[in-house]
């Protein structure tokens, strides 16, 4: 699927579940890079054997059971699981993430929704990659020694411009 198609077809209607306020390009833009840096194949699993599910790498016991959980997320939550046909329970999510992009695509907009910060307009790449750092935890980055570090930011920056291009 095309970065375009991925947006018109699975962020666009994941949003429109979500409250307005939660809506935008800034949003989306965010989401397209997080989803090239997470699942740059879409493979919608951690490969080989990884816990992660989805488009955006969610795992159960990190940003599902998070979501489903934080004060500012659960009630949205909920709204999005009922109109996906999913019971909010972190293992069913979980589960279902694999198939189910739109739901995959809330479930990333919410753990971005999550962070006390105010999402960065479009073209602030560091800010963008902040964020991402903050909201995704990822285990390649905080295990990563300075040259792996260096190279998942390099990856970002060209996600980024990738989903800038996709944004156009």
């Amino acid at each position: 699927m095309t970065l375009h198609d991925l947006r018109l077809t699975v962020i666009i209607p994941a949003l429109t579940i979500l409250p307005v306020k939660m809506t935008g390009r800034p949003a989306e833009l965010q989401l397209l890079a997080t989803t090239l840096q997470e699942d740059p194949k879409q493979r919608r699993r951690q490969w080989p054997t990884g816990p992660a599910r989805g488009l955006w790498q969610f795992e159960q016991g990190g940003g599902v059971n998070g979501v489903l959980r934080h004060k500012n997320t659960r009630q949205h939550a909920v709204t999005l699981c009922d109109e996906r046909g999913v019971r909010p329970v972190a293992e069913l999510v979980h589960a279902r993430l694999e198939h189910d992009d739109i739901l995959a695509a809330g479930f990333a907009r919410l753990l971005l929704w999550a962070d006390p910060m105010a999402l960065p307009t479009p073209g602030e790449v560091e800010a963008g990659w902040q964020l991402y750092l903050r909201t995704w935890r990822p285990g390649a980055y905080s295990r990563g020694d300075d040259q792996e570090k260096a190279e998942l930011r390099r990856r970002w920056s060209e996600n980024y411009a990738r989903a800038m291009d996709a944004m156009a």
